[in-house]
């Protein structure tokens, strides 16, 4: 499967706000305007600045004490008294001890109202006294006390005009669903982009005929499913068969995450649902895609746990909307998901999303068609296999052999090639299985342990009939992991059987034993493994039933079903006894398993040598040579 870029329609219909009156309040105006605001705000805060400040010009500050002794000596011209608070000027050509060129305006502040002195001293030296209130002018209070609530109000109604109008980028319109609208070709996406998922593609063709041909149907009274979930693990293609179904019908195609509903805001998200079906209804016939809808439409809580209002808001606008189609309305929703074992039963029930689309991982034959289909404008080498690729990629999707045909070009391109061999193929899958490559960083003690907890490894998965045979082992440290044994599927496996998960949980045993049989002491080498082997055999116990004690039941841990009839938040009916034999069981079964690899390795311990001797020589070994290596094993 490819995942071409598909490029926005330059020729959108404009959003009926563009036609609309200008808001003068606009940030999207032209900035004059703006400047025009900016500068009524500035005026006021002048005027309120100038009000109070004290007119005349700089004052010096002067001890009482010498204001008095130059009224005295009759330097002092006026005198204004304001409370206790005093300013006036010296004489003309007279300052402080007779230097005219020091300031002549002085304030201070008087130790005593009543100074009776002082009035004299004024009097006799023929002062002028000018005499004001302490108290500010009403209409001096009222600016002062009006103009901070006038700026904190005119600044919550221009912010509010500001969210109301729209942004660009992270301040958009809260109320707008940032919905991405293309016009969907044949030449931009197709059915022939998609490999692989012919029985999705089978599925949506009706699909794709109703949007084309809407009458066909409406005269026979037929219906057309509203909704399509498309369910699947990551990377199988759901999104890029949501817009190869637009393609194909050629019609307008609104593409959003379900992320982009969720909002700190409540009702946002209900408000953007509203936003994006008005405008798919008013672009008919339209195809909306909800990619990764689990993020909003979860069961909603019972009441045990805490209610998410804003999501649950959200779920029930999109309920809504979708019961609110007129059965002529030409407007079909495609939605992907990859729980959908935690979606609402309301979103699921017939008249909403009426078919489920399940995508699997790809199988041998799928794969070949997907390599084909990324490798059209790659130059590979004719020595490349492509059936012995999708042989050796069993589990990968479609966005991981993507991936896989992308990491070998970047290969080859960093060692200078004309062409991609199957060398660049291989380095891209060790790159993308084991992990990056750091090359030594062990201290022979260490390699020397890593490589028996590695060869513990591979000879379980090779003494073991049931088990993956190992494709290749190395004590080259990969990604976190120290050392790595690969093992390959022969073929595809969609059931597993009780005897081949056990063989599982011995191979990843097989390094535990294969340390303390040498060292007959443990390390930390094996805590993944000891945790990938605890989580597989509580599987094993509570979901399929493959304990004779426990019996033929299913044990979960209270996160609720929604197709049983629960919800998230309900408590486990598990009594603790049964929680008790779960954790009996699980460690007898890891125990025996553990007991029957040690007498296993320990039987062929003489092999066990011979590939830790190769290890520490050579680093890595390929299927051919521990093929040789174990060839006179003793299978079991």
């Amino acid at each position: 499967m490819t995942n071409p870029n598909l490029d926005k329609n330059e020729n959108k219909k404009p959003d009926d706000s563009e036609h609309g009156p200008k808001d003068p309040l606009d940030p999207m105006q032209p900035s004059s305007l703006r400047m025009h605001h900016f500068l009524w705000v500035l005026i006021a805060m002048v005027l309120t600045y100038s009000l109070t400040m004290d007119k005349g010009g700089s004052f010096s500050d002067v001890p009482y004490s010498l204001f008095k002794q130059q009224v005295r000596e009759g330097n002092v011209r006026t005198v204004t008294i304001k409370g206790e608070n005093v300013s006036g000027e010296f004489r003309l050509g007279v300052g402080l001890g007779g230097d005219s060129s020091m300031v002549t305006k002085f304030k201070t502040r008087l130790l005593e109202i009543d100074d009776v002195d002082l009035l004299r001293d004024l009097e006799e030296h023929a002062v002028e006294v000018k005499s004001q209130s302490d108290e500010d002018p009403i209409f001096l209070r009222l600016v002062i006390a009006v103009i901070p609530w006038l700026l904190i109000f005119g600044l919550f109604f221009y912010s509010r005009r500001m969210l109301q109008s729209g942004l660009p980028g992270k301040m958009s319109g809260l109320g707008r669903a940032n919905v991405e609208r293309y016009e969907q070709t044949k030449e931009d996406t197709d059915f022939d982009d998609v490999a692989g998922l012919d029985q999705a593609k089978s599925e949506l063709k009706e699909i794709i005929d109703y949007l084309k041909e809407p009458d066909r149907y409406l005269k026979m009274g037929a219906r057309i499913p509203r909704g399509v979930l498309l369910m699947g693990p990551p990377g199988t293609g759901k999104t890029l068969l949501a817009k190869a179904t637009a393609g194909e019908a050629g019609v307008p195609f609104f593409n959003v995450s379900g992320s982009e509903f969720v909002e700190m805001f409540v009702g946002v998200g209900a408000s953007r649902v509203r936003d994006l079906f008005n405008k798919a209804r008013a672009d008919t016939p339209s195809l909306i895609f909800i990619d990764e809808i689990d993020s909003i439409g979860r069961a909603r809580s019972s009441g045990i746990a805490i209610a998410n209002d804003e999501r649950d808001q959200t779920l029930n606008q999109i309920l809504a909307e979708m019961d609110g189609f007129d059965s002529n309305e030409t407007v079909v929703v495609l939605a992907a998901t990859n729980r959908p074992d935690i979606l609402d039963p309301a979103l699921l029930r017939p008249g909403r999303f009426d078919r489920k689309v399940t995508l699997e991982l790809p199988h041998q034959k799928a794969r070949r068609e997907i390599f084909n289909v990324h490798i059209k404008d790659h130059p590979l080498s004719s020595e490349v296999d492509i059936a012995e690729l999708a042989r050796r990629t069993v589990g990968f999707s479609g966005a991981e052999i993507a991936n896989l045909v992308n990491e070998a070009a970047l290969n080859a391109a960093r060692n200078n090639k004309k062409k991609i061999d199957t060398e660049d193929f291989e380095t891209a899958r060790d790159r993308i299985v084991l992990g990056i490559e750091y090359g030594e960083l062990l201290n022979p003690v260490e390699k020397r342990r890593i490589a028996y907890h590695e060869a513990g490894h591979t000879l379980t998965a090779f003494l073991s009939p049931e088990a993956d045979p190992p494709k290749k082992v190395s004590v080259i440290p990969r990604g976190r992991a120290l050392g790595v044994t690969e093992q390959e599927p022969t073929e595809d496996r969609h059931n597993y059987t009780e005897a081949y998960l056990h063989a599982q949980l011995r191979v990843l045993m097989g390094g535990r034993c294969g340390e303390r049989l040498e060292y007959h002491d443990l390390s930390t080498g094996a805590a993944d493994d000891l945790r990938r082997a605890t989580q597989l055999a509580r599987q094993m116990l509570t979901q399929w039933g493959m304990s004779e004690r426990i019996g033929p039941v299913t044990i979960d841990n209270g996160a609720g079903n929604p197709y049983l009839g629960q919800t998230l938040g309900e408590l486990s009916d598990i009594s603790e006894h049964t929680q008790e034999v779960v954790d009996d069981e699980l460690k007898a079964l890891l125990v025996g398993v553990e007991h029957e690899v040690y007498e296993l390795l320990e039987k062929n311990k003489g092999m066990l040598d011979q590939l830790v001797v190769q290890l520490v020589d050579h680093e890595t070994l390929g299927e051919p040579e521990i093929k040789a290596l174990l060839s006179g094993a003793d299978k079991q």
